[in-house]
């Protein structure tokens, strides 16, 4: 299967194949961050107070969940290998392990958020009206985050056998059924904030319940919980967390910085930042595409065909960051005013809307260059560099409250951030080291 593609040497020959892994994928990402969006353009026509809460409470859930992303990241890459390797009942194991691990740091983050809500909107820079506002909408969200986290192993499992229309029919279904709630909720019954955080935990309740359903269709050789089966997993789930919490601490520090700054700053990087992720998940079709390809083609022992794959996965997301970036540039005036009807906000996004932009083509290569990393289990290398990539982004937007240099400032750092990755990430792909053959990594 992968000799043909193989003797490409620019990859061009795994152009469908990525096409027909990215699409799905792509539907599948692009569902994800709707919850925020539509978050974000509902609870914004209800005032900029509202927007300031929601920002640092979909701040803070964001990081929670996302932190425990290798719980995709990791199954997918291990599902993958074995699934390349032939080993399909060995790969429904890892899956089951993948749920049970879901369920048991879904109910700790659950707990955790309940207890400890209103020192981390403090903690964020909430004030008054704004942070009570800000905790009731996080108590409430905390129901529904360990049916999120089941939603992210499916996903793994999923698409580390090949299955991405699922995932995309779950996902689409669940979103739909959230907008509806919310338009319901928060208009219909006048629940305001507090009904934007109910419509969601219903829909992921029962994205959570069908996931379960999924993962329990496909055959397995076990599917009891098993220390020595989730150990490997939780090794690569340690570096990917590390990795991923290093980002989100940036991103953190980031929305902290602006809290600081004023409501109006605060509600601006709200919107940026809300289409940032969309986007971000966006290009990360590729990177899933990488995840998938390198696996399976490393599982079946073919490292010249891996990266001949991941070669192109790189130009093509780069290309898709170039056509993000020509948009957002062409709707600088007009963007942000979808998202709230505020002058001093919208002044204050056009500020930094320059940067957001011109930030799509190095994140691109930056998403695409983790999916194939991650496919190839070098999650050692990716923990390391996001680490030293936080500590060089932490005192510029330190530096941009202390200098007055405003939101500008902190996305310029946002900026310097992605470079530095695209460096570190980009040196290791070209040395190879990465391309480790056989069933396991």
């Amino acid at each position: 299967m992968t000799q043909g593609p193989a003797k490409l040497p620019d990859g061009r020959g795994f152009d469908r194949e990525i096409l027909a892994l990215a699409l799905p994928a792509l539907g599948a990402l692009a569902a994800e961050p709707t919850y925020l969006l539509v978050d974000t353009a509902i609870v914004g026509h209800l005032g900029t107070p509202q927007l300031a809460a929601l920002a640092i409470a979909a701040t803070l859930l964001s990081t929670g969940i996302t932190l425990f992303n290798f719980l995709t990241y990791g199954t997918t890459a291990r599902v993958a290998r074995l699934h390349g390797a032939g080993e399909v009942a060995a790969a429904g194991r890892i899956g089951s392990q993948a749920l049970w691990i879901s369920v048991a740091l879904g109910a700790g983050l659950l707990f955790l958020i309940l207890l400890f809500a209103a020192p981390a909107v403090a903690a964020m820079g909430g004030r008054g009206e704004t942070a009570e506002m800000s905790v009731t909408y996080l108590r409430i969200s905390a129901l529904g985050v360990p049916f999120a986290m089941i939603a992210l192993a499916g996903q793994g499992f999923l698409r580390g056998v090949g299955d991405l229309k699922t995932p995309l029919v779950i996902l689409v279904a669940a979103n739909a059924a959230n907008a509806a709630l919310e338009v319901l909720f928060v208009y219909g019954f006048g629940w305001g904030l507090a009904g934007s955080a109910w419509g969601t935990v219903i829909a992921q309740a029962g994205m959570g319940l069908a996931f379960v359903y999924w993962l329990l269709r496909y055959p397995a050789d076990s599917r009891r919980p098993n220390w020595t089966t989730m150990r490997p997993l939780l090794r690569v789930g340690g570096d990917i967390a590390v990795r991923t919490g290093a980002l989100l601490l940036s991103f953190m520090l980031a929305s902290a910085v602006v809290a600081r700054m004023g409501e109006a700053s605060l509600a601006a990087h709200q919107v940026a930042f809300g289409l940032f992720i969309f986007l971000a998940l966006v290009l990360d079709a590729v990177a899933i595409a990488g995840q998938i390809l390198v696996g399976r083609l490393l599982g079946a022992g073919d490292a010249a065909a891996a990266h001949a794959a991941a070669r192109r996965m790189i130009f093509w997301s780069v290309v898709v960051g170039c056509v993000f970036a020509v948009t957002l540039l062409a709707g600088t005036g007009t963007i942000p005013r979808l998202f709230t009807g505020d002058p001093e906000v919208v002044a204050k996004a056009g500020e930094l809307w320059p940067l957001f932009a011109l930030m799509q083509p190095v994140g691109a290569a930056v998403f695409a260059l983790d999916g194939i990393l991650i496919g190839a289990g070098d999650t050692r290398f990716l923990k390391w560099s996001m680490v030293a990539a936080l500590v060089i982004f932490a005192p510029l937007a330190l530096c941009a409250l202390a200098f007055g240099l405003g939101v500008t400032g902190v996305w310029a750092a946002l900026n310097v951030l992605m470079l530095v990755r695209l460096l570190s990430c980009g040196a290791r792909f070209r040395g190879r080291r990465w391309a480790v053959v056989g069933a396991s990594a």
